[in-house]
């Protein structure tokens, strides 16, 4: 068994670091044309999906529902928060029983996958479809019939919201410094999010801003204020915050 002392570990971090390489990525995609004039529009916040566990040395995903249950309760307290500076009307969604829960899970998945398909084939310059070359074809959905779940039928749009953490346990992150040594890359931790928003009444995706390296650890409710100001930066419809007047200077008397 190799022990590394905690100097050691931190120098081979670093050199982790300097040996990935860096891919530029564009985070938010915005319907070409669309606007979101603020107190225009009724939103449904629909119920964020959202898992946390931990990444075992062999990269599998651990559930935890300690970790979950309380990203929960910290993303769902910085969401009411955050809402009513949305610029609109935002209210929470009313999960429905039977078939229609089973429905909005459907949904919720479909837009975890669209937003995933969003950053591997347009976000990622190098992996652009030949129909999303430019930042002008942003044409994305979930399909129209988005609208005919249950207590949408008086809103404009919904907003979904995905987050998913993999804290990478000790003995991945001990993985991830040999691999880098060895030039392997190895990744120690998922932290991913999308927000996005939908109009109802075509299905279609306006405004997504998805990242795979969010930051702030949802666990603790710092980290979870952090995070959802991340899923929700550049929102449209957001009034634009005033920049924060410099103080007079005051002149010395002679």
């Amino acid at each position: 068994m190799i022990i590394l002392c905690r100097a050691t570990l931190v120098a081979l971090m670093l050199a982790v670091s300097a040996i990935a390489p860096a891919y530029a990525q564009e985070k938010t995609g915005l319907k070409p044309g669309f606007v979101l004039a603020p107190g225009t529009a009724r939103i449904v916040l629909m119920r964020p999906s959202i898992r946390v566990g931990a990444q075992s040395t062999g990269g599998m995903y651990e559930p935890n529902a300690d970790w979950t249950d309380q990203a929960k309760e910290n993303i769902a307290s910085a969401l009411a928060k955050a809402q009513t500076g949305l610029g609109n009307s935002v209210v929470g969604y009313v999960d429905p029983v039977g078939a229609g829960s089973a429905k909005v899970a459907e949904y919720q998945e479909l837009f975890g996958a669209v937003a995933s398909s969003v950053i591997e084939y347009q976000f990622f310059k190098g992996n652009r479809l030949p129909t999303k070359k430019r930042k002008d074809q942003f044409e994305w959905g979930l399909g129209p019939d988005v609208r005919t779940l249950p207590g949408l039928e008086t809103a404009d749009y919904a907003l979904f919201i995905t987050t998913e953490d993999h804290f990478g346990s000790t003995g991945r992150k001990v993985l991830q410094v040999f691999a880098a040594m060895a030039r392997v890359g190895v990744t120690a931790g998922v932290h991913k999010g999308f927000a996005g928003l939908v109009d109802l009444r075509t299905g279609e995706l306006v405004w997504l801003n998805a990242d795979m390296q969010m930051g702030g650890d949802v666990r603790d409710v710092e980290g979870a204020d952090k995070r959802v100001r991340q899923l929700l930066e550049g929102f449209p419809g957001k009034p634009v915050e005033a920049p924060i007047a410099a103080a007079p200077a005051i002149a010395s008397a002679h």
